[in-house]
């Protein structure tokens, strides 16, 4: 082990050992820890005893480095989860576990589990872990009960630690005395082998005989789980009987894990195997079942009266048992949430909609998260490419012939080549890197891009190994030129020169491989126990979901679709990054990064009705609808109910408490002026009927009637890129409508900027300075917002202005009257450019009607193809 890593390894250790005995961990801990090793250090007999004859050269960079990493890791907060109940739940005893079972049962499972996450889990992190985990166990049902079928779905961020909460819940759950438990890890091999080996470590704690994980030293015969599948083979009938030993529910007190694939014919298999063995629904067993990546594939998106057939399955095997428990396990819970909550089916039982309860968990604060990425770091880690249209188009088919691949593949490459190299200065030897091309969805055009890769790397690995220990090297390869070149541009502020991080690069180079991930590869991608992996992977559908790619700091992402879910789960980027987070860069479309942008935004938006609705009590089903009615979700879920032969599709839009912006606004300058006259024809009605207020600088006129916002909306001329306005998220028609079908007076706005100062109708203000994208045919406010702060809280009261702030949803909460915000703005290149805002009035659990339109059939069966075609082929 390198010796950087080992000195860590020490602090971390003695860290822990401070922790536990004050309870509480200062920074002044960790500085006190570090000079005690430095100390130490300096002693030759006692870093001899410690340490043998291990020769330690860490400079004052190296332990600047470690305090860093230890504090990264330490410092972390995580809150708790919310919890939305169904209405039989809220009666139920939800208390089962942590009032009683949990005190008299062993907890040998979960105490085993948490004493192994402690090698990589702050406390904090593994105190929210126990306590989300009991709040789900509650939420199950005693084992002891009778009879019982409860169906549930937990909510976490991509890549954030879902596995790691299932696996404290299936040693909760055995330790409470589930005896059957099954995990449906996703449709293909790779991740249902990483999940087997994951659950290996975390309940089973064998892996082939050997202790592993949290089994090291604590793998107790008689408590040792019954694993009938292996990180090699899935169920089949053979394995498990040879697994089993002759064992069953009834003749053994160990609980049986299987670990299977979301497929047909092995759910099958695991049908027939039960069945063989009772030939009556089994009684007095417990079953858990958890479905991993729930939203994919187990949904029903046919008729109730003929489902999908791993729905079926789902169902079939749940109704084997009179005690189960179906708990969805999913980043994008879209698709869940619009299962019929009434379906239900004599013989292959209920449908999987969590009726029960969804729990939503928290990330902890060193999650490497979409807002983080998308919103707070001002795209440093974002690499906006657009050089790719014509080597690898949007549009290709499978047989396209990909002549040559975008030099903005070959930089990001490079960048990779560098990360391991600064990696391995950093003292992170012995960790994995990985570097994602995700290209394309067709198996055959992977294959020739794996080409072009291997051909590339090929030729890196051959100039830096006979040029790069030279000096002046760059002036015989032009290959370590352009590494030098992308050094200078990629690494601002590095702690590392470009020769100390080429002369690593030299030792580092012939350790890549290029690895591709679909159903028919040859060689597969292993991330090995013994030795670093550095890889580059090539793949689609296969590595964009459930599946983690180990150390990966460069993402090249080429894929596109305008559904929430399916892009979601593509960004295998996010997780934890520590001690490397300032070398990830992800290489995408300006498109794609306005998309991921808009997701967070509504994404978080959803999470915040989610904790209102968990205080008001009220159910999953009212969280669907309200998702269903979310003013973006046409873009998030329509796609799932795939009404193949739709006649006519209703889509219902709940605007209050939502506010919309244009945004977008048409770049055609004839539009522009007429939609500057369109706020000058307000403001002259509002002059002449009404009274305005001046509050700070802007002005107001209230009780307006609806009228009079009305024919403003038909003059101005909106950006529509769809016919209903959308995806450039001005809903116009929806918004048309709310104007028609609300009997409300309005409030109108003005506001006043910074820039020039401005008059209309004897109305003063300044102009609003604003920055903006130019696109092909629309004109982007920067950052997606036209109005700033405050603005939607200009008609409240003084007081509770400034008890609000900005606090957007609060102060909608607080509208009498919804809200037309008119600016004047001032950009580059167009001196004055009008836009306008609605906040509406209220929240999530408003009771006025939805705005219910009738959806174009086209326009909504052109949403569906992209889902179509979205495993690769």
């Amino acid at each position: 082990m390198h010796s950087y890593n080992i000195i860590k390894n020490f602090i971390f250790t003695k860290i822990q050992l401070v922790q536990e005995e004050k309870n509480i961990l200062e920074f002044s801990d960790i500085d006190a820890e570090i000079l005690n090793t430095k100390i130490l250090l300096s002693i030759p007999e006692a870093c001899a005893a410690l340490f043998g004859d291990i020769v330690f050269d860490l400079s004052e960079n190296d332990f600047k480095r470690i305090k860093k990493d230890l504090e990264t890791h330490f410092d972390v907060k995580m809150e708790e989860g919310i919890l939305i109940q169904g209405e039989k739940q809220q009666n139920r005893d939800t208390t089962w576990w942590t009032g009683v079972a949990k005190q008299e049962s062993s907890t040998y499972y979960w105490d085993r589990y948490k004493k192994y996450l402690k090698k990589s889990l702050p406390d904090e992190v593994i105190r929210v872990v126990d306590r989300d985990t009991d709040i789900v166990m509650d939420n199950t049902e005693n084992p002891k009960v009778e009879n019982f079928s409860r169906y549930g779905m937990v909510v976490g961020h991509v890549q954030s630690g879902k596995t790691a909460n299932y696996s404290a819940l299936i040693c909760k759950a055995a330790d409470a005395g589930y005896k059957f438990i099954v995990v449906v890890a996703g449709g293909i091999n790779n991740l249902r082998n990483q999940t087997q080996e994951r659950l290996n470590e975390s309940f089973v704690g064998k892996d082939k005989g050997i202790q592993v994980g949290a089994g090291i030293g604590d793998s107790s015969l008689d408590k040792l789980p019954i694993s009938l599948t292996t990180t090699e083979r899935d169920f089949n009938k053979q394995d498990a009987d040879r697994n089993a030993q002759g064992s069953n529910f009834d003749n053994t007190s160990t609980p049986i894990l299987l670990v299977i694939k979301k497929n047909t014919s092995t759910l099958t298999n695991v049908i027939k195997w039960l069945e063989s063995q009772y030939k009556n629904q089994i009684e007095t067993h417990a079953m858990l079942m958890i479905d991993d990546e729930s939203d994919y594939a187990s949904i029903n998106t046919k008729d109730e009266n003929d489902p999908t057939a791993i729905n079926k399955k789902l169902r079939k095997l749940l109704s084997l048992f009179k005690k189960s428990v179906y708990t969805a396990y999913t980043a994008t819970p879209y698709a869940n949430i619009f299962i019929d909550h009434e379906a239900g089916n004599n013989d292959i039982g209920k449908d999987l909609f969590p009726n029960d309860f969804i729990y939503s968990l928290d990330a902890p604060t060193n999650y490497f998260g979409a807002r983080k990425i998308f919103l707070d770091t001002n795209k440093k880690h974002l690499v906006e490419i657009d050089d790719y249209l014509d080597d690898i188009p949007p549009t290709h088919k499978k047989d396209f012939s990909l002549l040559y691949v975008p030099e903005s593949l070959y930089d990001a490459m490079r960048v990779f080549i560098l990360n391991i190299s600064i990696r391995n200065l950093r003292g992170q030897v012995n960790e994995h890197n990985s570097m994602l091309i995700h290209a394309t969805r067709f198996t055959d055009v992977h294959k020739k891009l794996a080409s072009h890769v291997e051909d590339f790397i090929s030729k890196v690995k051959i100039d830096v190994t006979s040029y790069g220990n030279l000096p002046d090297a760059i002036i015989y390869s032009d290959l370590i030129k352009d590494l030098k070149e992308t050094f200078k541009i990629r690494y601002i502020d590095l702690e590392f020169t470009w020769n100390e991080v080429l002369e690593n690069t030299c030792k580092s180079i012939n350790s890549i491989v290029v690895r591709e991930v679909h159903q028919s590869t040859s060689v597969s991608l292993e991330y090995r126990k013994d030795r670093a992996t550095n890889a580059i992977v090539i793949g689609g559908t296969s590595v964009s979901r459930g599946y983690t790619l180990e150390g990966l700091s460069v993402s090249y992402f080429l894929r596109n679709t305008v559904f929430y879910d399916t892009l979601m789960q593509m960004g295998r980027w996010f997780g934890y990054r520590i001690g490397y987070d300032d070398l990830c860069k992800i290489y995408m479309s300006e498109t794609m990064v306005d998309n991921f942008a808009r997701i967070i935004e509504s994404t978080e938006d959803l999470i915040k009705d989610f904790k209102l609705m968990s205080q008001a009590k009220k159910t999953p089903n009212d969280f669907g609808l309200a998702v269903k009615q979310h003013p973006d979700s046409a873009l998030q879920v329509t796609a799932r109910n795939k009404q193949k032969n739709v006649r006519e599709f209703f889509f219902n839009m709940k605007l209050d408490g939502q506010s919309k912006e244009t945004s977008w606004l048409v770049d055609d300058e004839v539009i522009k002026k007429n939609n500057i006259l369109a706020i000058e024809n307000i403001i002259k009605k509002l002059n002449i009927n009404y009274l305005n207020e001046v509050i700070g600088t802007d002005t107001l006129w209230r009780t307006v009637n609806k009228q009079v916002i009305k024919d403003f909306l038909k003059e101005f001329t909106v950006f529509q890129n769809d016919p209903l306005g959308i995806s450039a998220r001005m809903p116009i028609a929806f918004v048309k409508k709310y104007v028609n079908d609300r009997n409300s007076d309005w409030d109108v706005a003005l506001y006043s900027g910074r820039g020039v100062e401005d008059e209309i109708e004897r109305v003063t203000f300044k102009r609003e300075e604003r920055k903006i994208k130019l696109k092909n045919d629309y004109i982007e406010i920067q950052n997606r917002q036209v109005s700033t702060g405050n603005a939607e809280s200009i008609t409240l009261d003084k007081d509770t202005r400034k008890e609000l702030a900005s606090n957007r949803k609060k102060i909608r909460q607080r509208l009498k009257n919804p809200l037309l915000m008119l600016h004047i703005l001032e950009v580059e290149g167009n001196p004055r450019l009008a836009a306008f805002g609605i906040s509406f009035p209220g929240d999530v659990l408003s009771q006025e009607e939805t705005i219910n339109l009738k959806i174009n059939t086209v326009y909504y069966q052109n949403m569906l193809e992209e889902l179509e075609n979205e495993s690769d082929d």
